[in-house]
């Protein structure tokens, strides 16, 4: 594949990705990616011959944002209090710089459940035994109060993602700007830490 090849199909991906965040897979029509790359729906077709290909390419690209880097972190053989500090701040961070991301994964795996998660996942299970086995032996050490650790990482995420679904309400609440919103989520990283650990802490 040459350069040029290369920076082609880069800008379907990056044209694609804004089209079907805003509009979902449904929403999406190639013309509109086409139009957004600068380039002709035959030059489009040469390089993804469906709507359906270039979908998935970048859902799975934009799901696996998610996950590698915050999955790495609660296997990690941290102290659970630093482990929670560095999947928030991964967490938000890369909802930060992907603000679409959650509303568009979400709305897709509620479109298709099954087919999306084996699109993230493979025909795995997201791997949550180990952080059980950890926060259970807290927990029967008395080192944290009682709790799942499916349950810890719920709470984590729901306060994590929750903002950033509710963008247009949290800002029209808090009478922030866009820019006083991203300063808002830096400053929220340290609250949601400090919430998450206060909550199980003895």
């Amino acid at each position: 594949m040459t350069n040029n090849d290369i920076s082609t199909e880069q800008k379907i991906l990056d044209a694609a990705k804004q089209v079907f965040l805003e509009n979902g897979l449904d929403g999406a029509r190639m013309q509109d990616i086409a139009d957004k790359a600068g380039i002709n729906k035959a030059l489009l077709h040469y390089y993804f011959r469906s709507k359906d290909k270039l979908f998935e390419r970048i859902f799975t690209e934009e799901a696996q944002k998610f996950m590698p880097k915050v999955t790495t972190i609660m296997l990690s053989e941290l102290p659970l209090f630093e482990k929670i500090e560095k999947f928030v701040w991964e967490y938000i961070d890369t909802l930060v710089q992907n603000p679409l991301l959650p509303i568009f994964v979400l709305n897709e795996i509620n479109r298709n459940p099954k087919e999306m998660m084996k699109k993230i996942w493979g025909n795995h299970r997201p791997p949550i035994d180990k952080i059980e086995e950890h926060v259970a032996s807290l927990v029967k050490k008395g080192e944290i109060k009682s709790i799942k650790g499916y349950e810890l990482m719920i709470n984590m995420v729901s306060l994590c993602i929750f903002p950033f679904m509710a963008r247009p309400i949290v800002q029209w609440i808090t009478k922030t700007n866009d820019e006083e919103f991203l300063q808002m989520m830096e400053q929220r990283k340290k609250t949601v830490v400090k919430f998450v650990i206060d909550s199980i802490k003895k």
